[in-house]
């Protein structure tokens, strides 16, 4: 067992964590107020290579492994989890299907210009009856004398209606057998008549991150836009979101990893009865608490990359991750912001962008109840 990064990975690390502090915090809370997505800041994380770390490089891509991307989203979430959920998804269920099922002609049209941070692209699943059950869906894909034509609208889809946001891979009954419903995936490019990109405003949380509805009214695209084969579409769904609950996973924990930073921080500083409140016992197992649980996050996280990067099974690691993540990083926001007090319900503080930030987490690409599903079946319930 080697716990060490490699050198890469962790020159990674620094780096990301360097461009975070630089460029992002300064702008994040601003950023967060205004709910103002940043064409700037995604044009830089594009520069960086961030948009499409996974890919071979004749794809535009990095060619870098599962850990050194998973890293990179922990180190942005750690400052701003906006800007996190922009790489997260774009990376994890933006171009990964393309690549993993898209044809040669369709990785080459698609991918190039995905990786540089002009365009974006999103993953059309979740409707508005059908979250959790992805197999409601009800948006439908016909196919005529070689074309599609596509109605239905799609919700809660990020990096789905920014001005850079190039098109979408939408899930749609093509039609039935033996009483059961068969699921496409289909590309479709912005731009497309009757396709509308619309986006949603006065969130909670990722206040600067692109979310949108989206909608299909007779969308006629060509069958090369196919995606995968006819059926296959809730195969290549669901063997998404399993890369993509690593990436959930990694922004829980660099969430939970800049809260605790913050607390510890404030701690030190904030004296109450003539001393730091961090020497008070109370506190003290507070802090020490938050720094187990993400030593333990990060542990498990860490592995079912491990599992990935070396062709293991790691769905059951992977809903594990996003699971334990997603719930630490609730838990150490909550109690950051109990140490910090009044102060920490005031915008003033970073760690009520934070505490309201780590609420999606729980419910985004799987809730914490259906990875709890995810789990029981692969244990043999």
């Amino acid at each position: 067992m080697n716990f060490e990064l490699t050198q890469e990975q962790q020159l990674i690390r620094d780096t990301v964590r360097e461009f975070a502090e630089r460029e992002i915090k300064p702008v994040a809370r601003e950023l967060d107020e205004r709910g103002e997505f940043s064409y700037e800041l995604t044009k830089r994380l594009g520069e960086m290579g961030l948009l499409g770390m996974a890919l071979p490089e004749r794809y535009g891509g990095q060619g870098l492994d599962t850990m050194s991307y998973i890293i990179a989203v922990e180190e942005l979430a750690r400052v701003d989890g906006s800007q996190a959920a922009t790489v997260a998804a774009h990376n994890s269920l933006g171009i990964a299907p393309l690549y993993e099922f898209g044809t040669e002609e369709q990785r080459m049209k698609y991918l190039p210009d995905l990786c540089t941070g002009e365009g974006l692209w999103s993953f059309g699943l979740t409707e508005a009856g059908a979250g959790s059950d992805s197999r409601g869906s009800k948006t439908t894909a016909v196919l005529n004398d070689d074309q599609w034509t596509i109605n239905g609208s799609k919700i809660f889809i990020t990096n789905g209606a920014s001005k850079i946001s190039k098109g979408c891979t939408v899930q749609a009954v093509s039609g039935e057998e033996d009483g059961r419903k068969i699921f496409t995936t289909i590309i479709v490019e912005a731009g497309t008549p009757g396709f509308k990109q619309v986006p949603m405003h006065n969130k909670m949380m990722w206040r600067a991150s692109d979310t949108s509805e989206l909608y299909f009214d007779d969308v006629k695209v060509p069958n090369e836009n196919l995606l995968g084969k006819i059926g296959q579409g809730s195969h290549i769904m669901l063997h998404t979101l399993d890369g993509g609950r690593l990436s959930i996973g990694a922004m829980g924990l660099g969430l939970a990893q800049g809260a605790f930073e913050m607390a510890l921080a404030y701690a030190k500083e904030r004296k109450q009865f003539g001393k730091p409140i961090s020497k008070f016992q109370i506190n003290a197992f507070k802090l020490a608490d938050m720094a187990l649980k993400i030593e333990l996050a990060r542990n498990l996280l860490y592995k079912a990359c491990w599992l990935k990067d070396t062709g293991k099974p790691y769905a059951k690691e992977a809903a594990m991750s996003k699971l334990y993540c997603s719930e630490i990083a609730k838990e150490v926001a909550d109690e950051a912001v109990q140490i910090h007090g009044g102060y920490g319900l005031m915008k003033d503080y970073d760690i009520e962008r934070f505490y309201r930030d780590q609420r999606l987490l729980q419910i985004g690409e799987g809730t914490s109840e259906i990875q709890r599903l995810v789990i029981s079946r692969q244990i043999g319930c």
